[in-house]
């Protein structure tokens, strides 16, 4: 019983999270929260656009909760928007800002090589950016650009690596961009990148960066 009711609420939570994703298709948006508590519903979206999702007088917020009430049947919800401070490790920006420039027709080793270096420069431990699709012809296959180190299994790979996937559709087929970031092994550094807003996080970022400096990586 216990096992189908955690189902369920999974099952609603991701439905939730690509419902905000669409309603606010223009905005690039981070890290999409939602927070339940008995009296509110708190969603907190993380973008780069406030203004985009936030619109002329709150107007797309509003619309956005009406729907919310209507859609999911949320009888209380409220809407956070954040603007994100750093960017250039926020894996679900870099996702989809990869996928627009695939569409577009940007070479993806240009790209690939472009954002890992863009990553590791703003002080990341290690990256990887793996394109899947029919990159350069008609046959699919996997291309990967990888720098500096980031674990793949285990609890530092659950707690430390922030993962984002987007869809770009080209002319050739859909192509999957999958964007993995390892930040520095801070206790919380993964809740301090959602947050996106203070200084923790560009103080963990660039001690980071002088420790790499030091050891003339």
């Amino acid at each position: 019983m216990k096992e189908r009711i955690f189902i369920r609420k999974a099952k609603e939570h991701v439905q939730l999270e690509e419902f905000i994703r669409k309603q606010f298709g223009q905005a690039k948006c981070g890290i999409i929260e939602v927070q339940y508590t008995p009296v509110v519903t708190r969603i907190i979206i993380h973008t780069t656009t406030p203004g985009l999702v936030i619109g002329s007088g709150g107007e797309r917020i509003k619309e956005t909760v009406d729907l919310l009430k209507e859609i999911f049947k949320i009888e209380n919800p409220q809407i956070d928007v954040q603007k994100i401070a750093n960017p250039d490790i926020d894996p679900y920006i870099i996702a989809q800002t990869i996928a627009a420039a695939i569409e577009t027709g940007v070479n993806y080793k240009r790209l690939g090589n472009y954002y890992v270096e863009k990553i590791m420069a703003a002080g990341a431990v290690g990256c990887e950016l793996v394109f899947a699709g029919k990159i350069s012809g008609q046959r699919s296959r996997v291309e990967r650009f990888t720098d500096g180190y980031i674990k793949k299994c285990g609890d530092p790979a659950e707690k430390d690596v922030i993962k984002a996937f987007a869809l770009a559709n080209p002319k050739l087929g859909n192509i999957g961009i999958t964007v993995k970031i390892m930040l520095k092994h801070v206790e919380g550094l993964k809740g301090q990148l959602r947050g996106a807003t203070g200084e923790p996080l560009e103080e963990a970022v660039q001690e980071n960066a002088e420790a790499q400096a030091s050891r003339g990586d």
